[in-house]
């Protein structure tokens, strides 16, 4: 029996997931962004699918006092291969179109798919590598400290601030990657098949989600242990703590909120940037933090904090009232103060 023919709008899509494809060929798939004092505009590594791009003569320079190896495209087979891998895809994909096989259109979709997991295993791959294996005669070295950069989000490299995420051609490749299952939905369009195939396009949208605002939450200040990005010095006093969590998950952390404000008056990060700024409730035994819009907030030069911001944030009106009465204080807003 002759098998079924695809739907026009499968046809469709999988043309539009050929010139998408073809695109991404010179577009940037992925960046990795180093953020630090000594460069507030910041470095960026732009990957292509052909080589690497963006800061790298500086990057390299960095790496070599840490003990890394240096970047060169001619070290990765995969610049010299991943423009094929691509234009394959995007020669399947139309030909699959004029085949016109649902059998080949199966083969197509789990075939990208596993594509998609080979190449995400080789990142970490190559981010374990140089991130791990360093040279033991580098100018600056820290036992057991390895510098590999995180496969997606944020972390924390010494004093740089690494942050990972897909660029323009890796969003598109993950938006061929749902055309593809769209494909899959319309072909086999039974309940059973239907229902499995939505859960992997929720999990897939979840995922991108979770991408897209990965790490974007406050960590503990640690008193005794962590340092005020404004002032160096060290949190002393738990009751005074704060945090700024910017847009792409870097968390910023203060002894007081002289530093806060000065930190952002100063434009040492653009309000744009800012996805949050948190306080420490004062009041709570185990002084947690709490989003600075939504803190009652009290000035009183009683308060004799770390650098004399001598503000204290509650999390509600009846710890505020109390303690406005208590060091003779008075109530003032978030807005007012960054303004």
């Amino acid at each position: 029996m002759k098998s079924a023919g695809l739907s026009k709008p499968t046809k469709t899509l999988l043309i539009t997931c050929s010139v998408c494809l073809i695109a991404i060929i010179f577009l940037p798939i992925w960046r990795i962004e180093l953020n630090a004092p000594q460069y507030p505009e910041g470095l960026q590594l732009n990957i292509y699918a052909n080589g690497l791009r963006g800061n790298v003569d500086i990057i390299n320079g960095l790496n070599h006092y840490i003990g890394m190896k240096t970047l060169h495209n001619q070290d990765f087979i995969e610049f010299s291969i991943l423009t094929y891998i691509i234009s394959f895809f995007a020669i399947l994909y139309i030909a699959i179109a004029i085949i016109n096989k649902r059998s080949l259109l199966t083969f197509g979709v789990a075939l990208f798919i596993l594509f998609g997991i080979v190449a995400m295993v080789d990142f970490w791959r190559w981010e374990y590598n140089y991130g791990h294996d360093l040279n033991p005669d580098a100018a600056i070295r820290i036992p057991d400290m390895a510098y590999q950069p995180p496969l997606i989000g944020f972390k924390q490299l010494l004093n740089f601030g690494a942050y990972s995420i897909p660029d323009t051609g890796g969003w598109i490749f993950i938006g061929v990657a749902i055309m593809l299952l769209a494909c899959f939905i319309i072909e086999f369009n039974k309940v059973r098949l239907l229902k499995t195939t939505n859960a992997m396009l929720v999990v897939l949208c979840v995922t991108m989600v979770t991408i897209s605002s990965c790490n974007v939450n406050p960590e503990a200040i640690i008193v005794g242990k962590d340092q005020c990005y404004f002032c160096k010095m060290t949190v002393s006093d738990a009751r005074f703590g704060a945090e700024i969590v910017t847009i792409k998950g870097k968390n910023y952390k203060f002894d007081d909120m002289h530093c806060v404000l000065s930190f952002i008056n100063n434009k040492m990060i653009a309000i744009k940037d800012i996805k949050e700024v948190y306080l420490t409730d004062f009041a709570s035994s185990d002084h947690h933090l709490i989003k600075a819009t939504e803190a009652a907030l009290m000035q009183s030069e009683k308060l004799n904090s770390p650098m004399n911001g001598n503000i204290a944030a509650l999390g509600d009106t009846h710890s505020a009232k109390m303690l406005t009465e208590e060091y003779q204080g008075k109530n003032v807003s978030w807005n007012q103060l960054i303004k």
